[in-house]
């Protein structure tokens, strides 16, 4: 079973890629970011609490997401192939959580990070929320979880670096070459 970590900034491509690698290699997908936005459009009281975090660029508490990741594994088919991990971990404490959550359940992840220079980040963001109408792609939000992102979320690749599973990758390109340079990552780490 193969476990991937699509990391990367807001904007740079994991969605994008997670559909390629979906389709390349039979992988499940779980966008942490679709599972909120799912609680949310349900109305629940804990929708409530989400979107009043992820309105303003917050991130969701890490209790609250590892529940949400430990019922998704447990209930994982038999026959999968494994899971594309888009948006989480998004804090070294929830990765030093997943990483035992994977170990209870005898799985391993490496993570892709997909590096893309910031004014990028943000053209492409102001260009999907033109299209998507999502509320978080508005040029303050987007700087704000860009912010985010480097504060509390980019020091999780130093985590997987030092654990042996980390691959960085120049999402700068056209999707096709991003996903040249996954390809040949995804079945290198396939193989061992």
């Amino acid at each position: 079973m193969l476990n991937i970590i699509l990391f990367g900034a807001p904007g740079s491509g994991k969605g994008t890629q997670s559909e390629l690698l979906v389709n390349h290699y039979g992988l499940q997908h779980l966008s942490t970011g679709e599972v909120l936005r799912a609680e949310i459009a349900k109305g629940t009281e804990l929708g409530k609490q989400i979107d009043a975090l992820i309105s303003v660029g917050n991130l969701v508490p890490d209790e609250m997401m590892l529940h949400l990741i430990e019922n998704y594994i447990a209930n994982q088919p038999k026959h999968s192939k494994g899971t594309i991990f888009d948006g989480f971990p998004r804090t070294v404490p929830q990765a030093v959580a997943f990483t035992a959550l994977l170990k209870k359940y005898h799985m391993d992840a490496i993570m892709i990070d997909l590096m893309v220079d910031e004014q990028l980040l943000i053209q492409r963001l102001i260009e999907r929320g033109k299209v998507s109408g999502r509320a978080d792609d508005t040029l303050n939000t987007i700087r704000h979880r860009i912010a985010v992102y480097h504060d509390q979320t980019e020091p999780i690749a130093h985590y997987y670096l030092r654990h042996g599973n980390y691959f960085a990758v120049n999402g700068n390109y056209e999707m096709k070459d991003v996903f040249l340079q996954i390809k040949r990552i995804v079945d290198r780490e396939g193989k061992k």
